[in-house]
């Protein structure tokens, strides 16, 4: 009697991905859908890649198909088959070469994809590539609608005045409010919404910050100050901006120009969709609505600060000539020294004139601090902070996360309990004697924070070693050296997976950390705090 001879399994990876954290059983019902479909064509799952909670929109911020890729060119893969559900799982890019490129790249390394749910054999017959290339487009223009519909909703949204996403700013915080308007809570910084039907709304902040923003405009109008020197006076006071950081430049500008603080909400200055770069929308297109929130100055006050913002901010005529502008950037450095961008009247001028100040300076033999490539440098060390913050998330997931603010804040790292975390990349000077140190200097929203300081190799182009140290306390800039307390044994951090023990070490200790801003605030009495209607944003 004939013995049947069992064909072998062939061994297939399995990629996953959901857009939202909303779809709770997506990863799930893909998966069994995957594990179906490789019972009836023997294969095998032994490797998963999954993306959760990412969009499919673009390829950078999808580390599992990034790796699966990388995995597949380089020849690491053990398996010979890639298993998708469908074709806008692997992804919803807007331009559908660039899902057939993906897909080219793994069936021209021999590993080809099947897509378990879809109706068509993925076989390169005419009919399946013809139905590929159009469940591709629909994938596409699903993502586009889908965009279409949610920048109407928050359109109409602003329009009954209530906040669109972002910092409140300070002197302002987020009160969550049901639908028809009764308060709940105040958020917190890194907290959102929970209930769909929500929204929310900006109220006054701790009465010593609207003193403080009522003053600020006080000796704009009546004092005559300039943006720096109220700068100046605010830190000499020792008052301190957002988080415990001392006031900047473009701190206090903000105050004295966002709308928000007379009450009006601002919505649509800028356009960012489909993850594409910003751009700024002609004012027809602003989504404006007065009285939106309860006024921190008022719309006189305001208006009139605006008018003196706009008489020292257009001292330099737009039909001035090249040269012109040249000779004032000139005077600057002959009268002080040095050039920096508050120096100048209308920094939009030049970027408009020369592309950019750098472009500017040059032409007028100013190198300042980024001659002998200083920029090629920095931009070096920024590339290696950020590849080691997004190792630390990938290898400690669940516990450690990438926070970015956005505007001019750079991005930090915020462990599952809230406590935040600073990184920097310090890069080494020669000293006394061909002494070599490093330079640790925080930035002034960040020196209170726990800090995970990466010294760097002589070229700036790869890390030395780590150490987790406790919030430096000042901003000054310090140099370390081999012998410096902060960098002894214990604080040294050898494995990137040691991460969070480390940190959890430092919270331990007696000195408190700030984690997230105060959430104090305004509420009606008898309003009830909710804190189930709020989830924490990772």
């Amino acid at each position: 009697m004939a013995t049947a001879t069992l064909t072998p399994a062939v061994p297939a990876a399995q990629y996953l991905r959901m857009s939202t954290e909303r779809q709770e059983y997506s990863l799930e019902n893909q998966s069994q859908a995957i594990a179906n479909y490789a019972a009836r064509h023997s294969f095998t799952v032994v490797q998963t890649y999954c993306d959760s909670a990412i969009s499919g929109v673009l390829l950078r911020r999808r580390k599992g198909l990034q790796k699966l890729i990388q995995d597949v060119i380089q020849g690491q893969a053990h398996y010979r088959a890639i298993l998708v559900y469908d074709v806008s799982r692997w992804g919803r890019f807007q331009d559908t070469d660039e899902s057939a490129h993906y897909e080219f790249l793994c069936k021209s390394a021999g590993v080809p994809v099947h897509y378990c749910a879809e109706i068509f054999v993925n076989d390169d017959t005419l009919p399946s590539m013809i139905m590929k290339s159009l469940k591709r487009a629909m994938a596409r223009e699903y993502s586009r609608e889908l965009g279409v519909k949610v920048a109407a909703g928050q359109r109409r949204g602003a329009t009954l005045g209530f906040r669109q996403g972002g910092q409140p700013g300070y002197g302002l915080r987020r009160l969550l409010v049901s639908a028809d308007r009764v308060p709940k809570q105040i958020l917190g910084n890194g907290e959102r919404k929970s209930i769909a039907t929500d929204r929310v709304t900006l109220v006054r902040g701790p009465a010593e910050e609207v003193r403080c923003i009522r003053e600020m405009y006080r000796m704009f109008i009546e004092k005559r100050m300039t943006i720096t020197e109220i700068t100046r006076e605010l830190n000499r006071r020792d008052t301190r901006y957002i988080e415990g950081s001392k006031w900047s430049f473009r701190a206090v500008q903000t105050i004295l120009t966002h709308p928000k603080y007379m009450g009006t909400n601002v919505y649509g200055q800028f356009t960012q969709k489909l993850y594409t770069a910003p751009k700024p929308q002609p004012r027809s297109e602003w989504t404006i609505t007065p009285g939106a929130f309860e006024p921190l100055v008022d719309t006189k006050t305001y208006l009139k600060a605006q008018q003196i913002m706009k008489r020292t901010s257009t001292q330099l005529p737009r039909n001035r000539s090249d040269e012109s502008l040249l000779d004032v950037l000139r005077g600057i450095l002959a009268k002080e020294g040095r050039i920096r961008s508050h120096f100048i009247k209308s920094v939009h001028a030049y970027r408009t004139h020369f592309g950019s100040l750098l472009n500017a300076y040059k032409l007028i033999g100013y190198s300042g601090f980024w001659r002998d490539g200083w920029l090629d440098t920095r931009r070096r060390i920024q590339s290696l902070r950020n590849d080691l913050m997004a190792e630390l998330v990938n290898l400690n997931a669940g516990q450690v996360f990438l926070e970015n603010r956005g505007g001019t804040y750079r991005n930090r790292l915020r462990m599952s309990d809230g406590t935040l975390v600073s990184v920097i990349a310090s890069r080494p000077f020669e000293g006394y004697k061909g002494d070599i140190r490093w330079l640790l200097m925080p930035r002034t929203d960040e020196c209170n924070l726990i800090t995970l300081v990466a010294r760097l190799t002589p070229k700036c182009d790869a890390v030395k070693d780590m150490f987790v140290v406790r919030p430096v306390g000042e901003t000054v800039a310090v140099y370390l050296k081999d012998s410096d307390p902060r960098l002894q044994a214990d604080a040294r951090l050898v494995k990137l997976t040691d991460f969070c023990k480390k940190v959890q070490s430092l919270t331990r200790q007696s000195s408190p950390f700030p984690r997230h801003l105060p959430t104090r605030g305004p509420l009606s009495e008898g309003t009830e705090v909710a804190r189930s209607a709020v989830v924490r944003i990772s």
